[in-house]
């Protein structure tokens, strides 16, 4: 330590008993002060501030048309494909099932099996098709009717194939009991 270090320490409470006028300070502070007015720069006035605002406007229209412009064709994809999973969760279990059934029967030959199967390929890329016609929205209540259709006549050939397959089953077994 210096030897000024070394005084203000020793006289440390002479030091004390002074204090400053904060009041005086300010004033005479205040005096040497230009009286003038204060700058106020209004924010709006400022040509880039202007040209900001006025492309957030914009955007926020913009913004919002857009949003209601896709919900609104979003509700009606989301209703429709709702409405087709609702479809395919029904019919393609039942489809799957008798598939099934088909594949696993015993009194089908295997090239009538592969032609049924083949058939039954056949309906699934038309559903392929008709899912592809629902997602262009081309007359969606006509497309769902087809699918349902489609659905149906799968359904409906392999319950023909199944009855055909267990009337000839039916007819064995008699021929088993005549006397």
């Amino acid at each position: 330590m210096d030897n000024f270090e070394k005084h203000i320490r020793a006289n440390k409470e002479a030091f004390d008993g002074q204090k400053a006028d904060r009041a005086k300070l300010w004033a005479n502070i205040e005096a040497q002060l230009e009286p003038s007015k204060p700058k106020v720069i209004p924010l709006w006035k400022s040509p880039m501030l202007r040209i900001a605002a006025t492309v957030l406007v914009i955007l926020g229209i913009s913004g919002l048309i857009g949003i209601s412009f896709l919900n609104g064709s979003t509700n009606e994809n989301n209703f429709v494909s709702k409405e087709l999973q609702d479809i395919d969760m029904h019919y393609k279990g039942l489809v799957s099932y008798q598939v099934q059934l088909v594949k696993n029967n015993d009194k089908l030959s295997d090239a009538d099996k592969e032609e049924f199967l083949s058939f039954m390929d056949e309906l699934d890329t038309e559903y392929e098709q008709l899912k592809l016609e629902m997602k262009n929205n081309l007359d969606n209540e006509l497309v769902l009717e087809a699918i349902v259709s489609n659905y149906r006549k799968r359904i409906e050939l392999i319950e023909n194939l199944l009855r055909q397959l267990n009337e000839s089953k039916l007819k064995d077994e008699d021929y088993g009991y005549t006397l």
